[in-house]
């Protein structure tokens, strides 16, 4: 079964690293995402840049709508995404909580249901 962990990041907590704990923080995650491609959970994953940097499209009927930045005002961002294989929620969620970003905010976790 298919899992997306979605990776939400607390500004606060993020904002307190130094920029050496910053580089420390990265090359732990990219550690987990290399222990989860060798044990065959990895399908895909992923940093985000800031939430200011996107763009909202909304359309309604014939009328598109683009504007900058954020949706909403939050504590939390979504900071990435790892698309995992898990052989139920209770691994998936035990593999959520290894991730060294579930210290920085919080890891959702859904389940991809079978298409088609």
């Amino acid at each position: 079964m298919r899992y997306l962990l979605i990776v939400h990041v607390d500004r606060a907590l993020i904002g307190r690293l130094s920029p050496e704990e910053g580089r420390d923080l990265t090359r732990r995650c990219m550690a987990a995402d290399d222990e989860l491609r060798r044990s065959g959970h990895l399908i895909a994953c992923g940093p985000l840049a800031e939430p200011e940097t996107g763009r909202i499209v909304l359309r309604r009927g014939d009328r598109t709508t683009v504007t900058d930045g954020p949706y909403a005002e939050t504590k939390e961002h979504l900071g990435g995404f790892i698309l995992i294989e898990a052989r139920d929620m209770d691994e998936a969620t035990a593999i959520a909580a290894r991730s060294p970003m579930a210290a920085m905010g919080s890891i959702e976790v859904r389940e991809q249901p079978p298409m088609g």
